[in-house]
């Protein structure tokens, strides 16, 4: 049986917030730090490396503006010192039936940064927004 490839195209996000079309996401990252650890009594003239503290990447979420929709900046603006309305993310890939594929999880997410398009007179293009969020792990699973 030959091997079927998904598209990144096909994607729903669920972040807690109105059901809102996304154009891109990324920074679906996890990376385990490395410690290197030699011990003075050791023959050999090198370190050994073990893993230390798990790291995740923000993730950031783009989609075009709609006019009278602030979801995003509501959001943001729960961001106070030590008081934040922290989210679970839901990232999932989709096959052609709609049903997800492989979905990541954030825990704990919360707003880090916002930024609004890049205005100018001379494109035709869609007013982009994009919210970076900042969460405290990832989880992948099969659909």
């Amino acid at each position: 049986m030959a091997e079927k490839y998904l598209p990144v195209s096909h994607f729903l996000v669920d972040w807690g917030g109105a059901r809102l079309g996304f154009s891109e996401v990324s920074g679906l990252e996890i990376e385990n730090s490395v410690i290197e650890y030699r011990e003075g009594s050791s023959p050999e003239n090198k370190t050994i490396k073990m893993p230390g503290l798990t790291k995740f990447g923000n993730i950031v979420l783009k989609r075009g503006i709609i006019a009278g929709d602030n979801d995003f900046f509501t959001w943001f603006n729960t961001t106070q010192l030590n008081k934040v309305d922290r989210r679970d993310l839901t990232i999932s890939l989709l096959d052609e039936e709609h049903n997800p594929t492989m979905v990541w999880r954030a825990k704990n997410a919360f707003p880090a940064k916002i930024q609004g398009p890049t205005l100018n007179a001379e494109s035709g293009e869609i007013a982009i927004e994009t919210l970076e969020v900042a969460h405290e792990g990832l989880v992948i699973v099969n659909g």
